[in-house]
């Protein structure tokens, strides 16, 4: 009975445990809502508070909006400050109690060692059992009465304080389910009474006059939002016409006078020998210079130099209203073709007034209608280009000073205002400006002489050396740095670094001036023998300067990521000349510590050199010593030689006169003998001898 009775209160508190696992859970959700809550109503009025120091480009300084929204600010955070008060009742009087119960109480029953006890008692008792009737032991008789007694006692014992904690958890059960629930009720309360005293008269009457501007807003905006459809129905009426892809030319009349044209023109590109594909890019001119800007870039690039060019109307088999425009010296061309007649009118007569230099007059528009009367053939004559070129160039005097580059992928000044502030003693007036990095599969760099390792030798485009050491390899000092190419230009002076401060202003004017903000991100290597320019994606070298031709290097005095260096070259291959060239970069860390670098990899080089050139000098020395002593010791063979000579003669000549008695006795008696021995034995003597 005990044991049935001690498993439906087991059963309960398993069910009571289940139940408040659950409770606990719903519990623990509504605590962390209302920390998210809390939490969220700090960062709105924190979000509130910082919108006076934003700048929206079309917002304005509003200053009644700024107001309002720091009163509701000022409000917001006040709830916040319930809120969190509120949620740390929670913490104490909801979340608390429910969790000591689940923690403390239930573990204590669900947990209890009763079990293991009753396991040691039935231990005990089989061991009390086992004892044999035949032998018995005393000692071991003791020891297992001894056992038995002490789980007996032990297992009445747990059991009864586990029966105690079993009765006292239905009591508990009731505490913990309630007293949460009242711990919640009395936070509740408390938070809306702290909200019943700040939601007062006065913040009500703020509302209500929030809630009327808010509806004049909306009134406003209908009334705008019925302007602006009436103005849209207007223009589509208006506009009609010109949605038709070739209007009418008598309706919408050409303008043969302009010197400025934009707009959209499909551009031919060779794909092949015979084959071509059109490219549509939005068009315009600027100044003297033909500019195209494709879908998403920032600013345009440099398509042509129209300064004295040809244009012409061409046919091409598959599409209308083309036509090619080819610089003064023949050497580039470009077939365009326009969306209408209209257009394609109006970008022959432009060009063709650009290309007479007509926009760099006064009154631009009244010259080009005197010499535009034959503009409606549509075609530029062109009988060569270099007569064209020197026919139609204007004499230097008369031209404007205008800094205006006209090599590809680079744009100047065309405004008299930028040479103005150039110093003529630092920067030549007319002088290109270069906005873009060459690419490295260039034969020739411009402002950047070939060294005797490289001349006569092209380029790699894929960064390959063909088999050949890297120039690099052995020197001391590799610093790779991240720099974004400003541009450069050509100075005449490289002594002082004033010449790279006005460079850089020069620079930074003429990007502001034509809106040029795109910049070629590369990674500059510092090495004791060069600096390198190289692609971060290819890896490939886009230019390299010779370290020795780095005659100057300095940072911007007031903007630290700018630098900039001198470079003195050669003009070109036939010209013996120097000349010097400002490179303007930005980098993303100090410019000094660049600067650093270059100096460092420079006096590297110099002791390098010096070094060089004193094993030189010592190898020079020790040819010298060892001529002389090949020299000495072949005088000593030569004398030693003379000296064997001399004795070896004296010693023949004295040898031939002590033969010269002996040699007369024998030949006496040989005579005697061969007088004896007649013909035959003289014969066999000499055959003998």
């Amino acid at each position: 009975q005990t044991r049935s009775l001690l498993g439906v209160f087991e059963e309960d508190a398993a069910a009571i445990s289940n139940y408040v696992n659950q409770l606990f859970q719903a519990m623990h959700r509504i605590y962390d809502a209302q920390n998210e809550l809390s939490a969220a109503t700090h960062l709105t009025s924190k979000l509130l508070k910082e919108y006076e120091k934003q700048r929206f480009p079309l917002g304005g300084d509003d200053e009644v909006m700024s107001s309002t929204l720091q009163q509701f600010a000022k409000v917001i955070d006040e709830l916040s400050s319930c809120h969190a008060v509120l949620s740390t009742q929670l913490a104490d009087a909801m979340m608390f109690p429910i969790t000591q119960f689940k923690e403390r109480d239930l573990k204590e029953v669900l947990f209890h060692k009763f079990f293991f006890v009753c396991l040691d008692h039935d231990a005990a008792i089989t061991r009390y059992g086992r004892l044999s009737k035949r032998r018995e032991n005393e000692k071991i008789k003791a020891e297992v009465t001894e056992d038995v007694y002490t789980s007996r006692k032990k297992q009445h014992q747990t059991m009864m304080h586990y029966f105690c904690a079993l009765n006292t958890l239905q009591y508990k059960k009731k505490i913990a389910m309630l007293e949460p629930l009242l711990g919640y009720m009395q936070a509740q309360i408390s938070f809306f009474k702290m909200g019943s005293e700040n939601l007062n008269e006065q913040l009500e009457e703020f509302l209500t006059n929030i809630g009327t501007s808010v509806q004049n807003v909306r009134r406003e905006m209908d009334c705008e939002v019925e302007t602006m459809q009436q103005t849209i129905e207007d223009l589509e009426i208006a506009s009609d016409p010109l949605y038709l892809p070739d209007p009418d030319t008598t309706k919408f009349p050409v303008h043969r006078n302009l010197t400025r044209k934009a707009g959209y023109l499909n551009a031919r590109n060779k794909t092949g020998l015979v084959s071509s594909s059109w490219e549509r890019q939005f068009y315009f001119t600027q100044g003297g210079n033909l500019m195209s800007q494709a879908r998403g870039d920032v600013a345009g690039g440099l398509v042509m130099d129209i300064d004295n060019c040809s244009v012409m109307a061409v046919d091409c088999e598959d599409r209308r209203y083309c036509f090619q425009i080819t610089s003064f010296d023949g050497k580039k061309s470009s077939i365009l073709q326009a969306e209408s007649k209209k257009d394609y009118e109006e970008w022959i007569c432009t060009i063709n007034n650009i290309s007479k230099q007509i926009y760099l007059s006064e009154n631009p528009e009244e010259i080009a209608a005197r010499v535009n009367q034959s503009a409606l053939e549509a075609v530029t004559p062109s009988p060569s280009f270099q007569q064209r070129h020197e026919s139609m160039r204007p004499p230097v005097q008369s031209r404007p000073p205008a800094a205006r580059t006209s090599s590809t992928g680079s744009l100047g000044s065309e405004s008299a205002a930028l040479s103005a502030l150039s110093l003529d003693s630092l920067v030549a007036p007319d002088t290109p400006i270069q906005f873009d990095i060459i690419s490295p599969v260039s034969e020739d760099l411009p402002g950047q002489a070939k060294t005797s390792g490289q001349s006569g030798r092209r380029t790699n485009p894929f960064g390959e050396s063909g088999g050949s050491k890297s120039e690099t390899e052995d020197s001391i000092l590799h610093q790779l740095f991240i720099v974004r190419f400003l541009g450069s230009m050509e100075v005449k002076y490289d002594e002082s670094p004033d010449v790279v401060y006005e460079t850089m202003r020069q620079i930074l004017a003429a990007r502001a001036i034509h809106n040029i903000f795109r910049m070629t991100e590369s990674h500059l290597l510092v090495t004791c023998d060069c600096l390198k320019l190289i692609d971060p994606q290819t890896q490939v070298t886009r230019l390299r300067f010779p370290l020795p031709n780095v005659v100057l290097y300095a940072t911007h005095q007031e903007n630290r990521r700018l630098f900039g260096f001198v470079l003195r070259t050669a003009a070109g291959r036939t010209e013996s000349r120097q000349t010097s060239v400002c490179y303007i970069f930005e980098s993303n860390n100090e410019g000094e510590k660049i600067c650093d670098s270059v100096g460092l990899a420079k006096q590297i080089a110099f002791h390098a050199e010096l070094d060089r050139k004193a094993s030189e000098k010592q190898k020079e020395i020790d040819r010298v010593k060892e001529k002389q002593q090949k020299e000495l010791s072949k005088q000593k063979q030569i004398e030693k030689d003379l000296e064997e000579q001399s004795r070896l003669i004296a010693a023949s000549s004295r040898a031939n006169q002590s033969s010269g008695e002996g040699q007369f006795v024998v030949l006496s008696s040989s005579q005697s003998e061969d007088s004896d021995l007649g013909e035959d034995g003289k014969k066999k003597r000499e055959s003998e001898a």
